[in-house]
Parts: structure tokens; C-alpha cells; sequence
């Protein structure tokens, strides 16, 4: 195989929003944006191996457990942070003013978070395929019911 094959990690690809199959093309069709509907669309399939981003209807609930699990990890990484370097005690407000840091922090980066979380998720159940271009991507159609998208 004399092609240029990108050398593009799973850590790499999931952070960057990169198809699972071929870790080259864009999940996303726009950049992260403060406009939620403008930043959770996604495209229909991958602009460069064909692969379908909605495997089935409803295939993203999962994400909310990703999510959650994402955001109880950094409260937990931000508040070591913060005992470490401000401390904490009972006997002033700092742990209140942690709470108040911490959910300005989560609701910044919420729509990267929103993202990441669909990134992981599909990730989980369309594995690499270093041979894409030799392999068609599966069929989902019989899966995915028109008339049922996007009534959620």
C-alpha cells in the first residue's frame, strides 16, 4: 500500500471530532459553537470514507452518560485543583466559591463537552478500519426509520 496513511491516534481522533472509521474525516459540519443547534450538527456521513454518523434512530442517547461521567470527572480533577492550590476549610466560603468556579467552567465548555460525548460514543461502535478504502462501510438503512428522525 504505497498511500500516505494519516498517523492519527484514537485520543487524537475522538478529541478532534474525526470519524472513528478512517480518524480523517469530520464528525461535524461546523466548528464548536456558542448556537447549540448550529453545534451539534452533524454530518450524515463521514466526507471522506462514506461511514454513517447515525448508526440507528435514537443512537445518541448514550451520550448523556458520557457526559455526565465527563463532568463529574473534571468537578472532581477542579476541585483537587482547588484544595491544592487555595485549600480548602469549614471555616470560610471557599468551597462555595469552588462550586460557583466550577459551574461557570462546566457551562463554558459545554458545547465541547456535548461534542466529545458524541465523538466517544460513536467511537465505541464503529471500530478503525486502517483498509477503508478498500472496505465499504456497513449498511445502516435498515436501521434507520425517516419518518422517526429527529422526533425526539
Amino acid at each position: 500500500m504505497s498511500d500516505k496513511k494519516m498517523n492519527r491516534g484514537y485520543l487524537a481522533s475522538s478529541a478532534g471530532c474525526r470519524c472513528p472509521r478512517c480518524r480523517e474525516g469530520k464528525l461535524f459540519q461546523h466548528p464548536v459553537s456558542i448556537s447549540m443547534k448550529k453545534n451539534m450538527q452533524m454530518n450524515k456521513n463521514c466526507p471522506v470514507c462514506g461511514q454513517a454518523t447515525e448508526i440507528e434512530v435514537g443512537f445518541y442517547y448514550g451520550t448523556s452518560y458520557v457526559s455526565y461521567a465527563m463532568t463529574v470527572a473534571l468537578s472532581v480533577a477542579t476541585l483537587v485543583a482547588w484544595w491544592v492550590i487555595i485549600g480548602l476549610s469549614t471555616d470560610d466560603n471557599r468551597f462555595f466559591y469552588w462550586m460557583g468556579f466550577n459551574a461557570v467552567f462546566l457551562i463554558i465548555l459545554q458545547p465541547w463537552l456535548m461534542r466529545l460525548s458524541r465523538s466517544l460514543w460513536i467511537s465505541w461502535f464503529v471500530k478503525y478500519d486502517p483498509y477503508w478504502k478498500e472496505h465499504q462501510p456497513e449498511d445502516v438503512s435498515e436501521r434507520l426509520n425517516t419518518d422517526q428522525a429527529a422526533n425526539w
